[in-house]
């Protein structure tokens, strides 16, 4: 089987945008400010503060899944007639669902990132922190920066290309997609071209295995672009990689930085125009930059493995023949920012977006400014009160029982403002399939930690099969947190997180 498969085309296609072109601006008298989210939630806090001078509406539906939806023409549409929108983004939302907003929001008109511009309205962000325990390197691709001295957004796309390879094997990187069907991106067994290559959009990271096939020192370029609709590839830069292969990585590349442990990523910085390491200890929170030529991959003898007797593998070589591989650690295309994009699940934040909501809805409709301060005003206090709310309630559950397990990870704000832990979940993104490894570390989570309850989410009821089948046969209760949206119950954010906290301190031991 040739390495391009169909699989691999399926990864390079460009996210479907629709353009909806000559669209006459919406009139704000009688119909009130046109608004549309991406969200249920952020279209809730915008009814807040905007009350009846704003019709405001969701693109992903009630009980939808922002990770996963995708638009459609109606909905390109729907943003092409609106005054003002709102998306969350920090990568939150589908990646197609970015590109459609603002490839169809009117010229002039406010188009916002509430989790990114909240920042300055003292909304708290989390880093995103990722563990896996691997006793090998666990090495991926990043984009930093956001390159606006030429021009990126948010929807650009930044293509990593390999274009060399020196040393005694070929080497391989792939994608092992959610039910094992594997998508090459780099493999230098017949030659680098053009199609040995992939796409990140801004402040994203992925990750993938590397297999090399004989041990060895090898030396790999990638080379960066920014890619653009009709516009020419402003080149980013060029970087190359050194990797020790079963091999002693010190002897090898006398010098240089032997990174061996925790998450490494090959990265292209937009504002540097550079490639180089970034990097963390093996559970470390700190990361640090190692140039290029100054670090050394190490690839142990502990990684040998052998070729699956699985025909889709073939382009690893014969079956049962010895490879050296970096696993991937995270099974199916996991493509996320350096920041948990979650925020509203502290109050204090959906107070934030609230504030930058209420300024963004005055610059539009400078009339209506003393009535946006004045919802503003009165849903502050609402949330405040709300803020209360959660830790009392929350803070009845004993500190032990204090262990959320959950179906996927929404819920680092939650744990992080009102004394709770993130305990375990199923996967990072909704959009992914558990692998076994995943349900093994899951039930002993369980197990270890003698959790009385794990939590769905009603959104995600098709995906919590494995949980619910989990906690079953570890006797423990199923029990329900939303995450990034409502339902035909709950229909706003205060509702919502009140019904978060209750199910907390009932399912976990505490009292309302």
């Amino acid at each position: 089987m040739h390495k391009r498969a169909a699989a691999r085309a399926m990864g390079m296609c460009a996210a479907m945008v629709f353009v909806v072109g000559g669209c006459a601006s919406v009139a704000r008298s009688g119909a009130g400010v046109s608004v549309v989210t991406t969200t249920e939630i952020l279209a809730d806090l915008v009814h807040a503060v905007g009350g009846d001078r704003v019709q405001v509406s969701s693109i992903v539906p009630s009980g939808g899944d922002p990770h996963s939806y995708e638009p459609t023409p109606a909905d390109a549409k729907r943003v092409a007639q609106a005054d003002v929108t709102f998306t969350n983004h920090l990568l939150l939302e589908e990646q197609r669902l970015i590109k459609a907003i603002d490839s169809n929001a009117r010229e002039g008109t406010p188009n916002v990132s509430l989790a990114e511009d909240s920042e300055s309205y003292g909304a708290h962000v989390i880093p995103l922190v990722e563990n896996v325990g691997l006793d090998v390197l666990w090495l991926g691709l990043r984009v930093r920066g956001d390159g606006k001295q030429f021009g990126a957004t948010r929807t650009s796309e930044i293509q990593l290309s390999a274009t060399a390879l020196n040393g005694p094997g070929t080497m391989t990187a792939y994608l092992t997609e959610s039910l094992g069907q594997p998508q090459v991106y780099f493999s230098s067994a017949d030659g680098f071209d053009q199609r040995d290559a992939t796409t990140l959009p801004p402040s994203a990271h992925t990750h993938l295995n590397w297999a090399f096939s004989a041990p060895g020192v090898y030396e790999l370029t990638l080379r960066a672009q920014l890619n653009e609709p009709a516009a020419a590839p402003k080149p980013l830069g060029e970087g190359t990689f050194t990797f020790a292969v079963g091999v002693d990585p010190h002897s090898a590349a006398p010098g240089k930085r032997v990174l061996d442990e925790g998450h490494t990523d090959l990265t292209v910085d937009m504002d540097e125009r550079t490639l180089y390491t970034f990097n963390d200890a093996a559970g470390g929170t700190a990361q640090e930059k190692v140039a290029a030529a100054d670090a050394v991959i190490e690839v142990p003898n502990k990684a040998m493995d052998q070729v699956p007797d699985d025909q889709r593998f073939a382009f690893l070589g014969s079956p049962g023949a010895q490879i050296f591989q970096l696993p991937q650690a995270v099974l199916g295309k996991h493509v996320h920012g350096e920041i948990d994009p979650h925020l509203w699940q502290d109050a204090d934040n959906a107070a934030a977006y609230a504030q930058l909501i209420r300024d963004t809805l005055k610059k539009v409709d400078p009339d209506g400014a003393a009535e946006y301060d004045r919802n503003t005003a009165s849903y502050r206090r609402r949330l405040a009160d709300l803020d209360d709310y959660l830790a009392r309630t929350i803070a009845t559950v004993p500190a032990g029982n204090r262990q959320l397990v959950t179906t996927h990870d929404a819920f680092g704000y939650l744990a992080d403002a009102y004394g709770l832990k993130v305990a375990g979940f199923v996967v990072p993104n909704p959009a992914q399939e558990p692998s076994v490894e995943d349900v093994r570390k899951l039930t002993e989570t369980i197990r270890n930690l003698h959790v009385p309850a794990v939590f769905t989410e009603p959104n995600l009821a098709q995906r919590a099969s494995t949980l619910i089948q989990v906690a079953h046969d570890q006797r423990v209760q199923v029990c329900s947190l939303y995450g990034d949206a409502f339902d035909a119950k709950t229909r706003t954010y205060v509702d919502m997180m009140r019904h978060n906290a209750d199910e907390i301190a009932r399912c976990l031991g505490g009292t309302r």
